[in-house]
């Protein structure tokens, strides 16, 4: 199992504040021989006796020593490599990229990231990490 991202906690909490409970932490996922580990599992129920909305989040805190750009790159492919196991091993579970509200400002509105995005269809959380509240949803 890889390491928690240092804003695990801050997200798990922000989320249980929107109402969702957290099913899995972390999410196991194995396809095609390769194990692969999302950082949370969430549900929220729609109806008393409807079937609830489902999600895997995988955290990022983008505070590593190294560049923006690499973190970014890491981010990205590992969303895409996560989504694409969702969609053979739990279809019902919408995946989102969770990162914090100054690197959404900072980085994520850049021209490059910002296209990268649109074009991978990245869904994602901004949350606050002193508030520790998601300040927006990104669909």
């Amino acid at each position: 199992m890889s390491a928690r991202d240092v804003f695990h906690e801050v997200v798990k909490t922000a989320l249980q504040k929107e109402g969702w409970h957290i099913t899995h932490d972390p999410f196991p996922i194995s396809v095609g021989g390769v194990d692969m580990s999302i950082d949370l599992g969430a549900e929220r129920l729609i109806g008393a006796e409807r079937q609830g909305e489902k999600i895997a989040v995988e955290v990022k805190s983008f505070l590593a020593k190294s560049s923006p750009v690499s973190e970014f790159h890491r981010a990205l492919g590992q969303f895409i490599n996560y989504r694409a196991a969702l969609k053979e091993k739990a279809p019902d579970r919408i995946l989102y990229l969770a990162v914090p509200l100054i690197i959404y400002e900072e980085f994520f509105q850049l021209d490059f990231p910002k296209a990268r995005i649109e074009e991978n269809q990245v869904k994602m959380i901004v949350y606050d990490t002193a508030a520790e509240v998601i300040v927006e949803w990104k669909n």
